[in-house]
């Protein structure tokens, strides 16, 4: 079936979606979602322009020239009516290319186009800028270049063969979240420390002392360049103001000019100022880099708090405006889509949501109930505007009231796929785990889909994802890929000359650990060539401890630094290993030779036998012990492989489980699988267990996935789906919270809903047109259902549809 291009609704219309939104972001939010992705060629020439005249030596001082350079000469842009300004492009939804990291050639901004699904438009004028400028210039010259030049044929094979991917040939490491230090300090602040530690430095016994000496001059330029930045909106505010004749437009944007003459120079006084300084500094970010993912503001009802309860009180601001505000903030991130990928890393992440997490409730850093008025105000919000950007999370603890849980599950139940929901005392024991102090732990919480962090003091990097049930294919075939003939793995011995499935395991987990130590080889020379190639030096501002050791965010200047790598496929290894042992080994219902001729020719002819492993074997997702078994023991060795090893920056190896998309391309690498799935079809995502395949309801779903040890993990994905009818009454939505609770009782990481009946979906499929404001949860994030592709949504649809508790 060919892929139907969406159509989205004039949401104006729709009353509902608009419960409690004013006029401003009735419009504000209608003109977000109607502009058109698109391509700005801005940022790239810029950069190109500033590389070709640029005579500096030093690396962090000339990337802090450059972030200073574009900063002063990009767009600026003040939409109309908006009262938090600031845009990474020209206009909402204008998205740069990072050419220093990975350069677009004509090829792949002709695909980008021409894509039917998560299309980004390239005018002819920005085709002709790369043609001409920005190519010529950079070829060769990226680090996605420096990459694949300095990376073994045997890392080279594994990921052609999809045995894991890389999530820094594209995009800069990020999953990058921020305390509340900004709230507290203006840049200047941050200026003054800076030199104050410039003038600590040792040059006579430190041999670092030079090269810290650069890292903070190029953190002092890359300060000041963003309080020059907002000054130009100031400007810019001043002179729409000068030409208002609307008396109210014109105190806002007199206002607005006020604010950016303030922020971030100085610490904000204010719950606008907040606002829009948190807004300056995420620009900041997301210009410098194109992290993976977005930059996020972490706890936002907990850092804001207190200017809305001051405000509130001193008289300076009302409830609704305080809600317009944010509002506002909402359109913002939704103007900004991921930056665009191509090849691997766009089917690995197929969509423009670019994983702004939004942390609410939880717990404060001495451990006491974060949930207060404005974290019911943050829920109102998420519920009015409906946005697939940024992404919601409710982080529940013992601490917090059902009333948090239920007002949740009242926006849940509407099918929009948000909030997601965390255990916030769980992500505080993994934190604890890896070596964090308490407060830190306490002050973290969850980005991107899944993943625990020490906000604002963690360099915690996402690698790329493994693909586990991959290695199981490569070790029934001796360590060839059957796909391409080409031996990649071990030669651990013919799968028919195995005597038992202990064999089989022990053979599996040699493949497993051989190809952990491929990943990890590569990543260590991933993260060498940026610590020296491609600093952040305004990302090192906001992250402790890189000002007080002179030390880059990417070069070990964080106060933890943690690299991930995310296994993928859980159910589907768990059920392909079950069926051998019980069907091959145990009831030799057959051989080993019969099965593996079944893979081999895709159970071509063996449609009987496919149903047998599908329907008479033991199923993981459905508190059977014997599947969950083997699930434990696969996530044990996976775990015990990665977790506490050196990475290059200082810190260590942790393993996280979770998919994104990239389930349904480590399938389309994979041939059939004992489970009695087909070739090339998508594999399990997350923790969650095979499509259909969870029988049980979903609290033995919880029960299975519990018995995964969550917390040595720095973050799992598990999915569920419901029937409407389901939550449509107080008991539905009791019934819920107690699924919630008992499961985090059981230390479980996360859980997420979706809450559609497969009928719909299947006629959205078939009708796109008549379904474009229908969001559904994915795997860590929401998204227009019909912006997805047709394996995607085929394998949504077989999402197990639970009908009662």
């Amino acid at each position: 079936m060919k892929d139907v291009a969406c159509k989205i609704v004039d949401y104006t219309k729709i009353v509902k979606e608009e419960r409690g939104m004013n006029d401003r972001i009735k419009k504000l939010r209608r003109q977000s979602i109607e502009a058109v992705e698109r391509i700005s060629a801005e940022r790239a020439r810029l950069l190109t322009e500033f590389y070709k005249n640029c005579r500096e030596t030093s690396i962090p001082i000339k990337r802090a020239k450059a972030f200073e350079y574009i900063l002063k000469n990009k767009t600026v842009v003040i939409n109309d009516g908006e009262l938090i300004v600031g845009e990474r492009g020209e206009a909402p939804k204008a998205t740069p290319t990072y050419p220093e990291i990975t350069l677009h050639k004509e090829e792949d901004l002709k695909a980008l186009n021409d894509r039917p699904k998560v299309s980004y438009k390239v005018s002819d004028d920005v085709m002709k800028i790369y043609k001409e400028e920005i190519i010529p210039f950079w070829e060769g010259k990226t680090i996605r270049d420096m990459m694949f030049e300095k990376l073994p044929q045997r890392w080279k094979d594994a990921f052609e063969a999809g045995v894991f991917t890389e999530f820094m040939e594209q995009r800069a490491p990020g999953h990058t979240v921020l305390d509340g230090k900004i709230y507290k300090k203006g840049m200047l602040d941050f200026i003054k420390e800076i030199d104050e530690q410039i003038e600590k430095l040792d040059f006579e016994r430190d041999p670092e002392a030079l090269d810290k000496k650069e890292e903070l001059e190029a953190m002092k330029i890359a300060a000041g360049a963003i309080i020059e930045f907002a000054k130009r909106y100031a400007k810019k505010a001043e002179e729409l103001a000068q030409n208002e004749k609307d008396p109210k437009r014109k105190d806002e944007l007199l206002e607005i000019a006020r604010i950016c003459n303030k922020v971030p120079a100085h610490k904000p006084d204010t719950f606008h100022e907040a606002l829009q300084y948190y807004w300056f500094v995420h620009l900041g970010v997301i210009t410098e880099l194109n992290g993976w993912d977005a930059f996020s503001p972490g706890k936002l009802d907990k850092h804001l708090y207190p200017f809305y309860k001051k405000d509130i009180e001193e008289g300076r601001l009302t409830k609704e405006r305080a809600k317009e505000l944010l509002e506002c903030l909402w359109v913002k991130f939704h103007n900004h889509p991921a930056p665009p990928k191509v090849g691997v890393t766009a089917e690995e992440s197929s969509t423009y949501t670019d994983f702004a997490q939004i942390n609410i409730g939880g717990i404060k850093e001495d451990g006491s109930d974060n949930v207060n008025e404005l974290t019911y105000m943050l829920l109102d919000v998420v519920e009015e505007m409906r946005l697939v950007q940024p992404n919601a999370s409710i982080h529940v603890s013992k601490k917090n009231p059902d009333a948090f849980i239920k007002r949740a599950i009242d926006i849940i139940k509407t099918g929009f796929g948000q909030p997601s929901v965390f255990n916030s005392d769980a992500v505080v024991q993994e934190l604890l785990r890896q070596g964090k102090d308490i407060v830190d732990a306490r002050c973290g919480g969850t980005s991107g889909c899944v993943e625990s962090g020490a906000f604002g003091k963690e360099n915690y990097t996402l690698t790329g994802y493994f693909n586990i049930p991959k290695v199981l294919e490569i070790t029934l075939n001796n360590g060839v890929d059957p796909l391409t003939g080409k031996r990649i793995g071990l030669e651990t011995g013919k799968f028919e000359d195995f005597e038992s499935f202990e064999d089989l395991m022990d053979a599996f987990k040699k493949q497993l650990k051989y190809f952990i130590d491929i990943k990890i080889e590569g990543n260590l020379i991933i993260e060498r060539i940026y610590a020296k190639h491609m600093p952040a030096p305004f990302l090192s501002i906001l992250i402790d401890d890189c000002i007080k050791k002179g030390k880059d965010y990417y070069n070990g200047g964080a106060r933890y630094n943690s690299s991930y790598i995310q296994g993928v496929g859980t159910g589907t290894i768990t059920d392909s290993l079950a069926a051998i042992k019980q069907m091959v080994f145990e009831d030799k219902v057959f051989t080993k030779k019969e099965l593996k001729e079944m893979l081999d020719k895709n159970f071509n002819g063996f449609e009987i036998q496919r149903q047998m492993l599908i329907n008479k074997t033991h199923k993981y997702g459905n508190d059977d012990d014997y599947a969950d078994s083997i699930m434990r023991e696969v996530f044990e060795e996976f775990f015990k492989n990665i977790d506490g090893r050196p990475t290059y920056k200082g810190g260590q190896f942790r393993i996280n489980m979770l998919p994104t998309t990239v389930h349904v391309y480590f399938g389309s690498k994979i041939g059939a699988t004992p489970d009695g799935r087909l070739a090339f079809e998508p594999i399990s995502e997350g923790i969650s267990p095979v499509q259909g395949m969870d029988r049980n309801g979903p609290t033995a779903v919880l029960k299975s996935a519990a018995k995964m040890d969550h917390i040595k993990t720095g973050g799992t994905l598990l999915n569920l789906k419901f029937t409407p009818d389901l939550l449509k009454d107080q008991k539905g939505i009791d019934a819920m919270v107690k699924l919630i609770r008992t499961y985090f009782k059981l230390d479980g990481h996360h859980v997420q809903f979706n809450v559609v009946d497969a009928e719909t979906l299947k006629d959205a499929k078939k009708h796109p047109e008549r379904y474009g404001d229908l969001i559904v949860r994915v795997a860590g994030y929401s998204d227009y259902f019909c912006h997805l592709n047709e394996k995607l949504q085929d394998e949504i649809i077989r999402r197990t549809e639970h009908e009662s508790f």
